[in-house]
């Protein structure tokens, strides 16, 4: 199927390097600030990247839940396909697209868990429904049907019946540690802007990438 009809040029704003912050992680609350007041549904939604244990990468969309000192985290089924990945390598890409705005932000830096009463207190935060999933879902495995998945959240809802929901021991937070962000600008002929910060010590390097 051709796709020559969907081109379109770009016609966003400059990306300069002596306008942006030192910080990372403070140009990307700058810039998810102005996502979440554009309107961009859900900027939050990020693509998660990972490797298995044979060198096959494989992506998902997740939703970034903590950003702090530390890194960006989100939370997962340990068990699932992501989280054996991350078991094994931890290592990770994360990927922004805030396409309307013409921008992107890539993230590389190593994973690990984030500690367990934070893992508790996010999970007493979700719905109901969602804390029942949580113990429900064999997540990433093969099931017989939806009528299986069904009947785990009936056997779930009757196990904790008029109590609270605790959090499953294989269930819980990770966090991306930042060794590398890239923020990408859209501009016209294809000119984007990219700037790179690398780790650089206790700071950081911003360097500018041919689009």
């Amino acid at each position: 199927m051709p796709l020559e009809g969907e081109r379109r040029d770009y016609e966003g704003g400059d990306l300069d390097p002596a306008h942006v912050a030192p910080d990372p992680v403070a140009q990307f609350r700058a810039w998810f600030g102005e996502a979440r007041e554009a309107g961009i549904f859900e900027p939050e939604a990020m693509t998660v990247s990972t490797v298995d244990a044979d060198g096959r990468p494989a992506s998902r969309y997740v939703l970034l839940r903590g950003l702090d000192e530390r890194g960006f985290a989100f939370y997962t089924n340990y068990q699932s396909a992501k989280g054996q990945h991350l078991t094994e390598r931890p290592r990770a890409a994360l990927t922004f697209g805030w396409l309307p705005m013409h921008r992107s932000v890539r993230i590389e830096g190593g994973v690990e868990r984030l500690p367990a009463h934070e893992s508790d207190a996010y999970f007493a935060s979700r719905p109901r429904a969602a804390q029942i999933s949580a113990w429900a879902s064999p997540q990433s495995t093969v099931i017989a049907g939806r009528e299986a998945l069904d009947r785990a959240v009936l056997e779930v809802e009757a196990r904790f019946t008029g109590r609270e929901v605790p959090r499953p021991p294989h269930w819980g937070g990770l966090v991306v540690a930042p060794e590398r962000i890239e923020f990408w600008q859209g501009r016209s002929g294809r000119l984007h802007d990219r700037l790179r910060y690398e780790r650089d010590g206790d700071g950081w390097r911003i360097e500018r990438l041919a689009p």
